[in-house]
């Protein structure tokens, strides 16, 4: 239970602080993906190339960013199993531990 409040107080931080960030100034939202290319050109003066271009380019940018949150939803089931999975582990060992320990209590002294 406790770690349930943890883990809403930490998400309803999160929540607060991207509502103060977003409500003040002037915020460009942009992705990462052009930064690099800009840095490289700057670096070399515009002389480097590629080694390999892209197998398949996505048709359209909706396809590609249904493509990353497909990915990301993906990802997020397979983190999510495994928590779920060693929690729910963890809490049958700890089951066990205390049945074994009443079993212990309840048992007849040997004669």
């Amino acid at each position: 239970m406790k770690l349930e409040y943890i883990t809403l107080v930490i998400i309803v931080a999160f929540i607060a602080a991207f509502a103060y960030v977003s409500s003040t100034g002037n915020h460009e939202w942009g992705g990462s993906d052009d930064m690099p290319e800009n840095v490289i050109n700057d670096l070399t003066h515009g002389s480097y190339h590629p080694w390999f271009n892209s197998v398949w380019v996505p048709p359209s940018p909706e396809i590609e960013s249904l493509l990353f949150a497909l990915q990301a939803a993906f990802g997020s089931l397979i983190i999510g199993y495994f928590l779920g999975y060693y929690r729910g582990l963890a809490k049958a060992r700890a089951a066990a531990t205390s049945e074994e320990q009443e079993g212990n209590l309840n048992a007849r002294p040997a004669r």
